[in-house]
């Protein structure tokens, strides 16, 4: 039976992998820090609950070391959580450095910890959560938008350094999805992605395709690689697209 661990699991897009997995026949350790959400989970699917903050080092080994006394091993690490705080370069310094903790330095250590088995096994599957910002940028969130291109940078090297030893890693990049993360973000980010806002039940959908696939990105808006594209071959238009993007949110957000 294959053991997957997957992070943010509480609600969201993190629950619905979570639930996805164990129809598939997995076995499955669901992480949260907030702990009556977890358990609720967990005991909804059949999975195991780990209430644990992934911010820092000692979490993220208790994470792993607890997994494995589940499930032997982990075959499958899902490095989904993920926060999204608002401001910009004038966001405080404790800000800036729980960002990283959580959307990218969560994702090393986890790796750091996971890789000498995989290795030496010749097997192992990492997928991160990124969301679109990875690929794009975020507009209101710069610590959410420069640490999701982190995020997309390090799940890169480990594909491009450790496939031919046998792992597999994949980047989720979703744009808006209905989960409590988006509602939090109020009316400009209703602004720009509540129209194309998706379930979390596609966003699993489209790993599982992705899965079968065997494809790194996952883009559960497909719209997604035009615009990645564009971010790359006409960089000033599309950066001239985003500013007056930014211009109606700050016109929505004064008529407000």
């Amino acid at each position: 039976m294959t053991g997957v661990v997957v992070t943010g699991g509480g609600g969201g897009i993190g629950a619905t992998l979570a639930r996805r997995f164990v129809a598939e026949g997995a076995q499955v350790v669901v992480a949260d820090l907030d702990g009556d959400k977890v358990r609720e989970v967990a005991a909804e699917i059949g999975a195991t609950a780990f209430v644990g903050d992934v911010a820092s080092v000692d979490g993220v080994a208790k994470l792993v070391e607890s997994a494995r006394e589940t499930l032997g091993e982990i075959d499958v690490f899902c490095a989904n959580a993920g926060i999204a705080p608002f401001g910009g370069a004038e966001s405080p310094e404790e800000v800036w450095a729980r960002t990283w903790d959580v959307n990218v330095m969560a994702h090393v250590r986890a790796a750091n910890l996971l890789l000498p088995a995989w290795l030496e096994r010749g097997k192992g599957h990492f997928i991160a959560t990124v969301s679109a910002a990875g690929l794009l940028t975020s507009l209101g969130s710069a610590p959410y938008s420069v640490t999701k291109h982190g995020a997309l940078a390090f799940a890169e090297y480990l594909s491009a350094t450790y496939r031919h030893r046998g792992l597999t890693v994949q980047a989720i990049c979703p744009q808006g999805v209905r989960t409590a993360m988006l509602e939090s973000t109020g009316t400009a980010g209703q602004l720009l992605m509540g129209a194309s806002a998706i379930e979390p039940e596609q966003v699993a959908d489209a790993l599982f395709k992705a899965i079968e696939e065997k494809r790194f990105l996952v883009l559960p808006h497909p719209e997604v690689a035009g615009y990645y594209a564009a971010r790359a071959t006409e960089t000033d238009r599309w950066l001239g697209g985003m500013n007056k993007l930014q211009r109606k949110v700050e016109q929505a957000l004064g008529d407000a």
